[in-house]
């Protein structure tokens, strides 16, 4: 089975020239690791709004961060390998995409996909495996992804700290699973034969 895990990058604005300044990620079975990435030659971009969000200066990352280059490789090396997730895929990955290119690393030489797709994909699989008939669980998952998404309305507003959204995303995919096991307990014996 892949290893999956759930990353999120912290950015300097959103602007199309906006760059990454801080990546954290989590793994399924718990691990995880966030670094501040002290800006490439020529990542100037500065939003000040942005700043009052994630509470991160350009200053402390100039002062603590790690090298971008490092930061890349350490990613290629560690997730090559890995399913990754994301709860803002796009956004992520224009930041994942100018992390690799800035390190002369390939833009798409780690791909992420949509925290959703983890968690389509958790629930069948646990539906699969509980023996619910191959008919009812597209219509079950979809019920699930719709408790789910109403459960994330109810949820704080993010912190804006790589590590704790990546940490929230995992949690997400973890209630997900949770939500599919408890269907399969509660159902009517012979409903999985």
């Amino acid at each position: 089975m892949t290893r999956i895990a759930f990353l999120d990058f912290e950015a300097s604005s959103l602007a199309r020239t906006s760059y990454p300044i801080e990546v954290a990620w989590v793994f399924a079975d718990g691990p995880s690791e966030s670094y501040l990435i002290r800006p490439a030659p020529g990542w100037t971009d500065w939003s000040p709004e942005a700043e009052r969000v994630h509470g991160l200066e350009r200053a402390r990352l100039i002062r603590e961060g790690v090298a971008h280059d490092w930061v890349a490789l350490h990613m290629l090396t560690t997730l090559r390998d890995v399913a990754l997730y994301a709860s803002a895929p796009s956004w992520d990955g224009q930041w994942l995409s100018r992390l690799l290119r800035a390190s002369g690393l390939p833009r798409h030489a780690l791909r992420l996909r949509a925290t959703r797709e983890a968690q389509r994909s958790a629930i069948l699989d646990v539906l699969a495996h509980g023996g619910i008939p191959l008919p009812s669980r597209d219509g079950i998952a979809g019920k699930l992804l719709a408790d789910l998404r109403r459960d994330a309305q109810a949820d704080p507003a993010p912190d804006h700290r790589a590590l704790s959204d990546a940490r929230r995303e995992c949690r997400r995919w973890e209630r997900a699973r949770s939500l599919a096991e408890a269907t399969i307990r509660a159902a009517e014996p012979g409903f999985a034969d």
